[in-house]
């Protein structure tokens, strides 16, 4: 495990990154033309910076940004 000593400033902007990036995967897993082993591969980056974001972000916040699977998907 590595620890990492940052203000506040910048971490709001680490959050402010890593929601940017998870709204652009969402945005991408939702689009038909993306090959599947692509998707997994944007599900599982997904997953990792969902679980970093988690660490600094209210329950409230980190619910705005869990993924609902629809019936049918893996």
């Amino acid at each position: 495990m590595i620890g990492l000593l940052v203000n506040n400033k910048e971490m709001k902007e680490i959050e402010y990154l890593l929601k940017r990036e998870m709204e652009e995967l969402l945005l991408d897993l939702d689009n038909s033309r993306i090959d599947g082993l692509i998707k997994r591969a944007m599900e599982e980056r997904y997953e990792i910076l969902l679980g970093i974001y988690k660490r600094t972000a209210t329950k409230a916040e980190v619910l705005k940004y869990m993924r609902i699977l629809k019936k049918g998907t893996n």
